[in-house]
């Protein structure tokens, strides 16, 4: 399993609770789409997580900066992943990334509205903030890959699944 999180907003740690917390601990791969704000609150996610990758967001502290790239694409199980915050992005600059970036699936925060659209043939998912959902419901992602494409779910920490999805390959 994948998990995807983004918008943490903290100052010391995780915010991590519930469902989120059990699929950060549980994924092969956690991807954070951006402002953990502290590296006191990357290094809490780098504790829980099997294997973390993330990107910076436009709240990060230099240190964050320094540590972590702006846009990444991660590989996984053949399916390619383009990670950006998003903050100076709009679905077609999302869509026009992901292309760029021959990605199967692009992972974007910074509204902290959760959603899953399909722009194409390229997939855009935002899991929302699980600690900072701002007037959104409070959200994580979590994709299971297999030979046809991604399963993909919205769930809120406390565990209720809000919304279902499939992008095929």
């Amino acid at each position: 399993m994948i998990c995807v999180v983004s918008d943490t907003h903290g100052t010391d740690g995780h915010r991590l609770t519930g469902r989120t917390l059990d699929a950060v601990r549980e994924a092969d791969l956690t991807l954070h789409a951006g402002d953990f704000t502290t590296e006191a609150v990357l290094d809490a996610f780098e504790d829980e997580a099997r294997d973390l990758r993330a990107v910076h967001g436009n709240n990060a502290t230099r240190g964050v900066r320094d540590r972590l790239p702006a846009e990444r694409v991660v590989e996984h199980e053949g399916v390619r992943i383009a990670m950006t915050h998003g903050d100076r992005h709009d679905e077609t600059a999302l869509s026009l990334f992901g292309r760029e970036a021959d990605a199967d699936l692009v992972v974007f925060g910074h509204s902290h509205d959760p959603e899953f659209v399909e722009a194409g043939e390229i997939g855009l998912l935002n899991p929302g903030s699980h600690a900072d959902p701002r007037w959104y419901r409070p959200g994580h992602a979590e994709l299971d890959v297999d030979e046809t494409g991604i399963e993909g779910r919205l769930r809120e920490p406390d565990g209720e699944v809000f919304e279902t999805f499939r992008l095929e390959r």
